[in-house]
């Protein structure tokens, strides 16, 4: 019998001038006694989370993988190419297919790996609390915190029945001490439980901590003397201390309020939901004097310009949390750029989606005439995504992969809010498509309607972010995929099996 035990081989991500990169070996004992002696230290721990999140194994995956071939959102002749071919086994749901269990037990293996990390940083931090200067403690614990909540929770949703199903049911491993020693499997609202209670200590640390707090933070684009019109220009990447710049690439304060506010929906506490929701809508900057929003939509002139310097495609300011992640570039291109390839959806599906047919909203939709790319092949008329496309030599915005989002906030407290007050309800799901482009709204006291246009602005809002499998597995809703095929909603889609090595050793991570 092979015995599965836990060995960190990272890469720490050192957040220097020259961003060099550190090689570190399996950490034992010894090896971290030696790390956490310096707040530089913990300091490269956490990058090092991040690094192991930001790869083509762990969230370039479950961004633009797998998990949008599950809700039908690709065609089924994609799997002829070569990225599509380890996917053919999702389009049908066989989970026990070689190529499933490959990425299925990959994600497993990948986010228990930065789990360790997380505890490996809370073993050892309290200890050397008085090593750190500033807020630094604060952020840096919270952050690890939050990132173990965050880690487990999409462990939970991708392999364990949904709360609304089965509160009950056996699900995950809650892992909170770095050992090689196994855990016990806890039921599903005993993890939330453990979630929100990492989430909630993270939120208490970072609250006063955090920089992105600061009135003065500002989120905005990149300065550019292109665009005269738009005067909210960041600041995110001009502190003295690089490692609290950019704190949107990082479980920040109010990205663990989005965490929170999706965990307590899925938990299906909708007043803890809306409270969470609101504090990341409702948070304030002051720019030249004057109060506006955190984060700021996103413009239609950047949206919609033509220019390859500003084209914003990925709704840039509204990012509440990204993944940082230049090192996939390649990949996107060749799943979603590559004629031959490439993740592609039909054109008939693309235009339902969007809804442009006769009357229909999808004619002024800036997201149907600026993040997709048509394309002709033997297959028929197609459309590529092109979210993830961006200029190499001019293109002003990092490739980072949507983890949170400003629309997924007012979604949520929409949601959250109709059973008491449909009227507001509306008002946050129609700022939503107001900023999108489209002008005409929706109202009524009818949850029914309220949830189907949810799903389908949802569709439009997050193609090839992942999200989706995550709505229809906790609105147990079930899934059109692009051939026309109704697919129910049962465990058999929205459970992916458990890893056999730990079904059998209690283990959590590969050898």
């Amino acid at each position: 019998m092979k015995k599965y035990i836990i060995i960190l081989c990272i890469s720490l991500f050192v957040l220097t001038s020259c961003s060099k990169w550190l090689d570190v070996k399996p950490m034992s004992e010894v090896e971290q006694s030696t790390l956490f002696q310096t707040e530089t230290g913990f300091q490269e721990a956490l990058n090092g989370v991040y690094a192991t999140c930001n790869t083509s194994q762990s969230y370039g995956e479950l961004t633009c993988g797998f998990l949008d071939y599950l809700v039908g959102n690709y065609s089924q002749n994609t799997l002829s190419g070569l990225s599509g071919s380890t996917y053919k086994p999702f389009f049908t749901y066989d989970y026990t297919n070689s190529d499933a269990i490959s990425k299925s037990d990959m994600i497993w293996q990948q986010l228990y790996k930065s789990i360790a990390l997380c505890n490996a940083i809370l073993d050892n931090i309290d200890t050397k609390k008085n090593i750190f200067s500033g807020n630094n403690y604060g952020v840096i614990k919270g952050e690890a915190l939050a990132l173990r909540g965050y880690l487990h929770f999409d462990l939970l949703r991708l392999y364990a029945p949904s709360y609304a199903s089965n509160p009950d049911a056996v699900a995950i491993p809650y892992i909170t001490e770095f050992s090689l020693k196994g855990a016990p499997r806890s039921k599903v609202s005993e993890v939330l439980t453990k979630i929100i209670t990492d989430l909630n200590a993270a939120k208490l640390l970072l609250k006063s901590s955090d920089p992105i707090l600061s009135t003065t933070y500002v989120v905005g684009y990149p300065t550019t003397t292109k665009d005269a019109v738009n005067t909210k220009y960041t600041n995110e990447n001009t502190g003295k201390n690089i490692f609290f710049n950019n704190r949107r690439d990082r479980l920040n304060y109010y990205a663990v309020c989005g965490t929170l506010a999706r965990v307590s929906l899925y938990k299906q506490d909708k007043v803890t939901a809306l409270a969470n929701a609101l504090e990341v809508i409702n948070a304030k900057n002051t720019v030249n004097g004057v109060v506006v929003d955190k984060f700021p939509w996103s413009t239609k002139e950047r949206i919609t310009t033509s220019d390859p310097e500003l084209k914003d495609r990925i709704f840039y300011t509204e990012l509440i949390f990204g993944w940082y992640s230049p090192g996939l570039k390649t990949d996107l291109i060749n799943k979603f750029e590559n004629s031959n390839q490439g993740m592609y959806t039909s054109l008939a599906y693309f235009n339902n989606a969007f809804e442009t047919g006769s009357g229909g909203p999808g004619g002024t939709d800036m997201r149907y005439a600026n993040l997709y790319n048509s394309l002709s092949n033997v297959s028929g008329d197609m459309m590529l995504t092109y979210k993830y496309h961006r200029d190499a030599s001019s293109n002003m915005y990092d490739l980072r992969l949507p983890a949170i989002r400003l629309s997924e906030m007012y979604y949520i407290a929409a949601e959250s809010a109709f059973d008491t007050d449909p009227v507001q309800a509306w008002t946050y799901f129609n700022k939503v498509r107001f900023q999108r482009g489209i002008t005409a709204t929706l109202s009524g006291n009818d949850k029914n309607l309220f949830i189907s246009e949810l799903v389908k602005e949802s569709r439009k809002e997050f193609f090839a972010e992942g999200q989706l499998f995550y709505l229809f597995k906790r609105l147990n809703k079930s899934i059109n995929t692009i051939n026309g095929t109704n697919i129910p909603a049962s465990n058999k889609i929205f459970v992916l099996p458990i890893p056999d090595a730990e079904l059998q050793y209690g283990s959590t991570v590969t050898q």
